[in-house]
């Protein structure tokens, strides 16, 4: 499946708050849909493919993708679930989402692709570009894309700054300090369940 581009707060209403997805919170707190306010119970398996929807949606991410990371997480040493996150929360459109240049993931992935963030220097179009130790993030210096990040940073998607990340907000600059820790990463999910769903297919 391709990326998600339907209404978001459908989505919020069903998953819970997403922070990557949208700023908007949902007025109504029961799932969309006919059945949404007399939901029965649960089946595990429908637990854990809700918890794997949300860092899809969240992240913004393909299912084929997702699989991707579930496989380079398990390679790894470690713990499965917290790698995978770390994977996921130190791609180039996620810092720079939670560098406060965007407001959402997918506006930070526009800012992305449109060639308006540069890392280490060069401009990197790249959204899944994995951001490591030492890396300086941002904006290409040209007016155009300074007044886009200028105007998004007056309506910033999270308040706090995570602990690995530094920014400077006179030259719009960014320096990845080291690897996200778990307590700073914003979604509110369960990431064993998610590496349960996989467990079959990874």
């Amino acid at each position: 499946m391709s990326r998600y581009r339907g209404p978001r707060l459908r989505v919020v209403r069903r998953l819970g708050e997403l922070p990557g997805l949208t700023r908007k919170s949902a007025r109504r707190s029961y799932p969309p849909g006919q059945h949404g306010q007399n939901r029965k119970k649960r089946s595990e398996y429908a637990i854990r493919l809700e918890e794997k929807q949300k860092l899809r949606f969240n992240y913004g991410v393909s299912e084929r993708q997702l699989l991707r990371y579930v496989r380079k997480a398990r390679r790894a040493t470690g713990s499965t679930g917290q790698t995978l996150l770390q994977l996921l929360e130190m791609r180039l459109d996620n810092t720079v989402f939670r560098l406060g240049m965007a407001g959402t993931i997918p506006a930070a992935r526009q800012l992305v692709c449109h060639g308006h963030i540069t890392v280490n220097g060069k401009v990197v179009d790249i959204p899944s570009y994995q951001c490591r130790p030492g890396d300086v993030i941002a904006v290409r210096d040209r007016d155009k894309s300074r007044r886009l990040v200028q105007a998004n940073m007056e309506y910033p998607g999270l308040a706090n700054l995570p602990s690995h990340l530094e920014f400077d907000k006179n030259t719009l600059t960014g320096k990845v300090n080291g690897v996200v820790e778990r307590e700073w990463v914003a979604l509110s999910v369960n990431e064993l369940l998610v590496v349960e769903y996989y467990s079959r297919q990874a």
